[in-house]
């Protein structure tokens, strides 16, 4: 679909996305599943500075988003793994030409400076 064929409602839909996805931390629980992170400790190793309260908060947003999939394994002491869902996958995808401009701008923002 080219731009030009975008309508109010696409919009809408693309801030809701851009909404949880924007939220501080997201990208990073987000970039961390699709690395293998499946569980709380797995997440909180892989995103430094990331506090429990906070990851667990952006979990349960990424779960209403339906990006990350919940579940409990039934053992002793019981286990939570968490995964990208299909529609997480494809977002983590679709955050790569995100990515490429952050190391391609942002990285050098120091280096735009001087050149002014």
């Amino acid at each position: 679909m080219a731009w030009r064929d975008a309508d109010e409602a696409d919009c809408k839909h693309a801030s809701h996305v851009l909404e949880v996805v924007g939220q501080r931390w997201s990208p990073s629980i987000l970039l961390a599943l699709a690395r293998g992170a499946e569980r709380f400790t797995d997440i909180t190793t892989a995103v430094t500075g990331l506090s429990a309260r906070m990851l667990t908060l952006r979990l349960t947003q990424l779960e209403a988003s339906r990006l990350v999939e919940r579940t409990v394994v039934p053992t002793m002491p019981v286990t939570i793994r968490y995964r990208l869902t299909p529609r997480g996958a494809d977002l983590v995808t679709a955050l790569r030409p995100i990515a490429d401009y952050v190391h391609r701008w942002e990285t050098d923002s120091d280096q735009d400076e001087q050149d002014t």
